[in-house]
């Protein structure tokens, strides 16, 4: 077992059936961490989506429940909502965030009250680099988006959850002006945690050091992980400046649908001391996933195998990487 945010928790054992092993593992963590020779490495591995259609939830828990996956981040609108909410109140060691959405589906709030996040059909239109387009051109209503984003945090707490963090659904939160709401929303609703989407460059080699990547892809979302590291270069002081705790590190944007057991593996094998998130997108597809036009389709599916992967579970134990959750950060800071 792992100690997952102050407690031992069987769900996200990184090496079950090795009892030996682990017991070992763990003795060898609590004298490093007891000796304070080594700073602890903090992973905390973040499932977003959950809520988008019931095979992803269904992925998501599997990648919890025999993985690694100790965090998940749910879209308030989505289609599979309700069964999500089942899914994270019964899951222990779990924790859930709000995946603050701009792009897809339909609003929260009455659609009269945000017109200008969406179209003429009365959905979210586009994904971030519209909404982007829209604010340089002074077509979105700040105050919209603050609106829009209270009563996604709302019907999240309404249903039961706390929310241990903040994200945004394709780093939506990140774009000017977006982030000093978000941090706004946190403090409204004393959220303790943010991501910030900084990926930092060498994470991004080790991630990319895995098999069978498709090599335009992952250079295209590598210059949009460039893109918004300019963008988010002064987020983690302004969290800090308004008492809301972020992660060290960040990473997984230009490996989005690329994510192979080699490059995690990587990852684990030169993971810094502090605390670094690995985004990640698990799940299974469905009619669902198929019609809702996310280029996300069986890579997700490949996600759980490798995060539920024995080795990758083995070698998070091995490393005596301590895998945690927002919450924990939050109560750290």
């Amino acid at each position: 077992m792992l100690k997952l945010a102050g407690r031992w928790v069987n769900s996200t054992s990184a090496a079950r059936g090795a009892s030996n092993s682990c017991t070992n593992v763990q003795d060898a963590w609590k004298a490093r961490l007891s000796s304070g020779r080594d700073a602890v490495k903090n992973l905390i591995v973040n499932a977003d989506d959950l809520g988008w259609t019931e095979g992803v939830n269904r992925g998501i828990a599997e990648a919890h429940a025999r993985g690694i996956v100790t965090s998940t981040s749910i879209l308030a609108n989505g289609g599979a909502f309700v069964s999500a909410v089942e899914l994270a109140l019964s899951r222990q060691g779990l924790g859930v965030g709000v995946h603050l959405n701009l792009s897809d589906g339909c609003p929260i709030a009455s659609p009269e009250s945000v017109s200008s996040l969406l179209n003429d059909h009365g959905q979210f239109a586009g994904g971030p680099e519209a909404v982007l387009v829209k604010l340089a051109r002074r077509a979105v209503a700040l105050n919209e988006v603050e609106e829009e984003w209270d009563a996604q945090i709302s019907r999240v707490r309404e249903f039961g959850i706390t929310p241990t963090h903040l994200d945004g659904h394709k780093h939506v939160h990140m774009l000017p002006g977006l982030f000093e709401i978000a941090l706004r929303l946190a403090k409204r609703h004393e959220i303790g945690a943010i991501r910030v989407s900084h990926e930092e460059s060498s994470l991004r080699a080790a991630l990319a050091a895995g098999e069978n990547q498709h090599a335009g892809m992952v250079m295209k979302q590598g210059v949009q992980a460039r893109g918004l590291k300019l963008l988010a270069r002064d987020a983690r002081e302004q969290a800090e400046r308004v008492g809301i705790a972020t992660a060290d590190y960040f990473c997984g944007i230009a490996q989005t649908g690329e994510l192979t057991r080699g490059g995690v593996g990587s990852l684990l094998r030169g993971l810094p001391e502090g605390t670094t998130e690995l985004m990640c997108h698990p799940g299974y597809v469905d009619a669902d996933l198929r019609k809702s036009g996310t280029r996300l389709q069986d890579s997700r599916r490949l996600e759980v195998e490798i995060l539920t992967d024995k080795g990758i579970r083995n070698l998070v134990a091995e490393r005596g990487i301590r895998l945690i959750d927002y919450a924990f950060v939050a109560q750290e800071a």
